[in-house]
C-alpha cells in the first residue's frame, strides 16, 4: 500500500518435476501447503517483502514447470535472477542425479553472481530417504552452494533457506553499491561474491503447524 521498497530481488526455484518447488514458495509466500497441489505449468511467481538490515526487500519467486517440455521458457526466465533455489526430492535419487544438469543451465543462463542454494526437500520423509545429507553435502560444497534441507509439508527450514539466500545478495549487492559509490568497481561494475559458506543443516527446526490448505495454485 504505497510501502517504500528498497531492493526487488528476483529468485527462481529448479529442479526436476514433482520435487516440490511449488510447494516451497507456497509455504514462503503465504504460509500454505495443498496436499493435491497440481504440476506447475509453464512459469508462476509470487512475491514477498520483508526487511533485511532496515531495508525493504521484495522478493520476486519464480516457479517453473520441471517437465522437460516447458524447457524453451528457460533463457527468459532466468534472466534479471540474483538468486536460485536448486530443488530436489530426498526420497528421489533421480532427481539429485539430475542437480548437475540444471546447474549448468543455471549457470550458462544467468549472472555470473548468482547466491544458489541446494535444497533437499521432503526431509518429513525420512523412512524413504534415497539421498544422503552427506552426498548433498559434499557436492554443495564442491561446487561452492549453500546447502539445506526443507519439508514443505512440515514448514522446516523453508524460511531459514529463502532468507539465507536473500540476506546473501542484499550483502553482494550493498557491497557492490558501497564499492561503486566509492569507485571501486571492477570494470563491469558487479562484485565477485566472496567465498561463499555452506549452510549445513543442523537439528531440524520444526515448527509445528496443523492447517494444511485446500487450495491448489
Amino acid at each position: 500500500m504505497g510501502e517504500k521498497i528498497d531492493y526487488v530481488f528476483k529468485v527462481v526455484l529448479i529442479g526436476d518435476s514433482a520435487v516440490g518447488k511449488s510447494q516451497i514458495l507456497a509455504r514462503f509466500a503465504r504460509n500454505e501447503f495443498s496436499l493435491d497441489s497440481k504440476a506447475t505449468i509453464g512459469v508462476e511467481f509470487q512475491t514477498r517483502t520483508l526487511v533485511i538490515d532496515h531495508k525493504s526487500v521484495k522478493a520476486q519467486i519464480w516457479d517453473t514447470a520441471g517437465q522437460e517440455r516447458y524447457r524453451a521458457v528457460t533463457s527468459a526466465y532466468y534472466r534479471g535472477a540474483v538468486g536460485a533455489l536448486l530443488v530436489y526430492d530426498i526420497t528421489k535419487r533421480q532427481s539429485f542425479d539430475h542437480i548437475p544438469r540444471w546447474l549448468e543451465e543455471l549457470r550458462s543462463h544467468a549472472d555470473k553472481n548468482i547466491v544458489i542454494m541446494l535444497i533437499g526437500n521432503k526431509s518429513d520423509l525420512e523412512d524413504q530417504r534415497a539421498v544422503s545429507v552427506e552426498d548433498a553435502k559434499e557436492f554443495a560444497q564442491k561446487e561452492g552452494l549453500f546447502f539445506l534441507e526443507t519439508s514443505a509439508l512440515e514448514a522446516t527450514n523453508v524460511e531459514p533457506a529463502f532468507m539465507t539466500v536473500l540476506t546473501e545478495i542484499f550483502n553482494v549487492v550493498s557491497k557492490r553499491n558501497l564499492s561503486a559509490a566509492n569507485g571501486q568497481t571492477n570494470g563491469s561494475g558487479a562484485p565477485t561474491l566472496p567465498g561463499k559458506k555452506i549452510v549445513v543443516p543442523g537439528p531440524a527446526q520444526e515448527i509445528p503447524k496443523s492447517k494444511t490448505c485446500c487450495q491448489s495454485s
